[in-house]
């Protein structure tokens, strides 16, 4: 008895289809870039990042069609020496989730109202062991990595595109179509760098 294609496959079905379609997109976007900021009071270290034009038109078309992506970002806290290398002091990782809903772009379920074009990360609080000397500096460097789909998510919309089932199908995919849909994830990610300057509240 045949299966019916659900509405859900579907839509799946048209996210692959797009994700692959990109590889010979001869568009380009703009660059991504990453930014932060950063505040010392007292003891206290209080770091955010953004991830700015991250969504480029075609990961746009792929969040639109039910796709979530994944916004990772790690700050790290350093001490800065002058005459020898920067010690690490502390240092934080965020994952949070961007989806399209029938309101718009949410970010981790916070609406971003103006768009995914800027995207602030929650904040990063950190507390030196001791109050820092009037000479001390410190700067947060930031990692910021969009991914919309994975080689796991592609995997699974390719099984229901030709309807297969069951750990012994699995295990005839054959290595080619594993590489091929972990190529087609990492076209789809996007990633920048940034550090700033940790600044004394006055």
């Amino acid at each position: 008895m045949g299966r019916h294609v659900t509405w859900k496959g579907r839509r799946l079905g048209a996210a692959l289809v797009a994700a692959v379609g990109l590889l010979a997109s001869p568009a380009r976007a703009e660059e991504p870039r990453a930014a932060c900021t950063a505040t010392l009071s007292g003891r206290r270290v209080v770091a955010r990042a953004e991830a700015l034009a991250f969504v480029s038109p075609e990961l746009d078309r792929l969040v639109r069609l039910g796709m979530a992506g994944k916004l990772e970002v790690e700050l790290t806290l350093w001490k800065r020496h002058s005459l020898w290398f920067d010690s690490r002091v502390d240092g934080a990782r965020l994952t949070q989730v961007l989806a399209f809903t029938r309101d718009g772009y949410v970010l981790d379920g916070r609406p971003l109202t103006e768009g995914p074009g800027v995207m602030e990360s929650e904040r990063v609080a950190w507390t030196l062991d001791e109050r820092p000397e009037a000479e001390d500096r410190f700067v947060v460097r930031v990692e910021v990595r969009l991914q919309v789909v994975t080689a796991t998510s592609l995997g699974k919309v390719a099984s229901w595109l030709t309807q297969e089932k069951g750990a012994a199908n699995a295990e005839e995919r054959s290595g080619l179509t594993g590489t091929l849909l972990r190529s087609v994830a990492e076209d789809l990610s996007r990633g920048a760098s940034a550090r700033c300057e940790v600044t004394r509240s006055k």
